[in-house]
């Protein structure tokens, strides 16, 4: 049985950053670790021994790590501000390899925009998402059909998904992660237009 702790998020479920799980286990592939959910990336002062929620995350994450390997091959999230990537880079840090796919979906960049930045020497692939769910831009953007997966268990869809998006080629343009930052528009309130 694959366990999390010989993966590459064995130090961020100790540091208490892997919330949130949809799916937190075993795929089918062997001495693979499966997680679907949120990777804190800024904890709120602790009062006491009090429990709360982190300022902000990775959310929605969809990744894979392997029994025996440091590093992440695949991991797609959703950000709810594009500022955020730095904070990705820094608490992943030496999680992610120049080689891996890492896909971000972010709420206040242009619909329209795609871009590559590096950070070190890792390469974030920079998505728009508004209205959606990253499962769903993931499956569009590798052109996965739900028939294709509709008969795997959890972890199987993940495997199918997460090894389809290690091949995908996106030739984005290069941004700096500063002209980013110049680019993206302000954050949107998520409890606007909602009822009361």
């Amino acid at each position: 049985m694959t366990t999390i702790e010989n993966t590459a998020l064995g130090r961020l479920e100790r540091e208490g950053r892997l919330l949130n799980a949809v799916f937190k286990g075993g795929t089918i592939k062997p001495g693979r670790f499966g997680f679907r959910g949120d990777i804190a990336l800024k904890f709120q002062t602790q009062v006491a021994d009090e429990k709360r929620p982190p300022d902000y995350s990775i959310e929605q994450v969809l990744t894979i790590a392997q029994s025996g390997e440091r590093v992440i091959p695949v991991l797609a999230g959703y950000l709810h501000s594009f500022a955020y990537l730095a904070d990705v880079a820094g608490v992943l840090d030496g999680a992610l390899s120049p080689d891996g796919s890492y896909f971000m979906f972010c709420n206040n960049i242009d619909l329209l925009a795609k871009y590559r930045i590096k950070l070190g020497d890792v390469i974030f692939h920079v998505l728009p998402c508004d209205e959606s769910t990253v499962w769903k831009e993931m499956m569009d953007l590798v052109g996965v059909n739900k028939d294709d997966i509709k008969k795997l268990d959890s972890g199987g869809k993940l495997d199918y998904l997460l090894d389809a998006a290690k091949d995908l080629d996106l030739s984005d343009d290069e941004i700096s992660y500063e002209d980013g930052l110049r680019r993206m528009a302000p954050v949107k309130n998520r409890n606007e237009n909602r009822p009361v």
